[in-house]
């Protein structure tokens, strides 16, 4: 069995979330804005970095939402995914700059239409990560540490 880390943002503007549309296994699916972890990336970093891909947009991420244990039917392989959110007043103007050239588009979208979109979700993650956000779930980012490293020293990330 294979295992992942992958980071997630939550990007909430009102009562619309931002949601990007990619092409994955050959159909088109839904998904915060995610990707995994890079070696020697922390983990905000990394959640900084995927937004900037996959949006164009380089926002504050303040809070972390949660931590998921997921294990794919289809394959059994493994992800640890950490979510984290942004907020702002406003739906932005979106410019994705994914080097996979995987992403279609972004879109804004409310709680149902997300819930609408069904199986075109890349995953159960998703939804659980936004019930989780919207019940408050929240934990601060001094909590996720990075040890070690070329300097040795404990960093706050």
């Amino acid at each position: 069995m294979s295992h992942a880390v992958t980071l997630a943002v939550i990007v909430r503007a009102g009562d619309r979330f931002l949601m990007v549309e990619e092409w994955q296994q050959g159909r088109v699916m839904f998904n915060q804005p995610a990707g995994h972890l890079e070696p020697g990336e922390s983990l905000l970093d990394g959640a900084r970095r995927e937004l900037q891909e996959e949006t164009g947009l380089a926002l504050a991420i303040r809070q972390a939402v949660g931590i998921y244990q997921y294990q794919a039917p289809d394959n059994g392989k493994h992800f640890v995914r950490f979510t984290f959110s942004a907020e702002i007043p406003a739906p932005l103007a979106t410019h994705p700059q994914d080097p996979d050239g995987d992403i279609i588009r972004c879109h804004w979208l409310t709680l149902a239409e997300i819930e609408a979109l069904g199986e075109q979700l890349r995953s159960p993650l998703i939804l659980a990560s936004f019930r989780d956000y919207l019940a408050g779930a929240r934990f601060p980012l001094s909590a996720l540490k990075v040890v070690g490293g070329d300097d040795a020293k404990a960093a706050i990330v």
